[in-house]
């Protein structure tokens, strides 16, 4: 399926390919609102709204990781009949804090969406010694657990995937929007054909600062169509997540999908659950 670029919401089909995609709303969109007492509360809101979530590792300005076993049932409880995935620790983890969280992740039936330097691999070096990364993506494997990788350059991810062929892609559209070697399409590219996540965010090519999709100035049309348009050659089951620094998260999720659903017409909208039509997020 290919978009075309004459008038809004008009397509044009050749064969029967359309990208598969389920939508996920990143907790960091909760970051400076959350507390201890609000996860329930977000996974509540983002559930009835129709969107699955990313869990991120901890609080904003905590250090707790909320993928210890101890927090299993409440994991499981508050994301229960929900889509989840969620984002690797980012701290250095050790072989036994990557063993947790990947059986976090199956408990949960959840990506895990990790970064080089989370798997030991420092971005432009050459893949010597990959023994750790090997380590995890071993253990991954064993537990059926996908690994998406994202963030860094595209040449290193390259490397990484034809040495890993178990590893696929989180493409994150903020980072692509920033690269002075490697174009926006040049990630769309060599990635897609791999690509199981999507980072959805925006920025005026400047700083990563993870706006919403669909600002004036920020990313291209033409390019966010051109990313539809690879990612729907190819057969993935892919989970498009927001993830947005705060301003009001239900001013955020509205704005990002009125842009994505409305503006581009990207398929598959969240629904609003009738059951959950008067939650609201105000968090304890």
């Amino acid at each position: 399926m290919v978009w075309s670029a004459g008038g809004r919401g008009s397509w044009q089909t050749y064969g029967d390919r359309i990208m598969r995609i389920r939508y996920a709303v990143s907790t960091m969109v909760f970051w400076w609102r959350e507390n201890n007492l609000s996860f329930e509360q977000e996974c509540r809101f983002l559930h009835s709204l129709g969107f699955g979530v990313e869990l991120w590792p901890s609080i904003k300005g905590q250090d707790e990781c909320r993928y210890g076993r101890r927090n299993w049932p409440r994991l499981v409880e508050a994301t229960k009949d929900m889509l989840v995935s969620m984002r690797s620790r980012s701290d250095g983890p050790t072989s036994e804090e990557w063993s947790e969280q990947i059986e976090c992740a199956k408990l949960l039936d959840a990506n895990i969406v990790t970064d080089l330097l989370s798997l030991g691999i420092r971005d432009g070096a050459e893949l010597e010694n990959c023994d750790f990364a090997g380590r995890i993506v071993k253990l991954a494997e064993e537990n059926n657990v996908k690994l998406c990788l994202e963030t860094g350059s595209l040449q290193t991810l390259k490397d990484v995937g034809r040495k890993f062929e178990s590893i696929s892609y989180c493409l994150d559209t903020g980072y692509a929007n920033l690269d002075r070697e490697f174009s926006f399409k040049q990630y769309v590219d060599d990635l897609a054909e791999r690509v199981a996540y999507l980072h959805l965010s925006d920025n005026y090519g400047h700083i990563d600062d993870h706006e919403r999709p669909g600002l004036k100035g920020g990313i291209s049309r033409e390019n966010w169509e051109y990313l539809f348009n690879g990612l729907s050659k190819y057969d993935n089951d892919v989970i498009g997540s927001f993830e947005m620094s705060p301003s009001m998260p239900a001013v955020m999720i509205r704005q990002a999908g009125e842009f994505l659903f409305d503006e581009l017409q990207w398929p598959n909208r969240p629904q609003r659950q009738p059951r959950h039509v008067e939650v609201i997020y105000n968090p304890v």
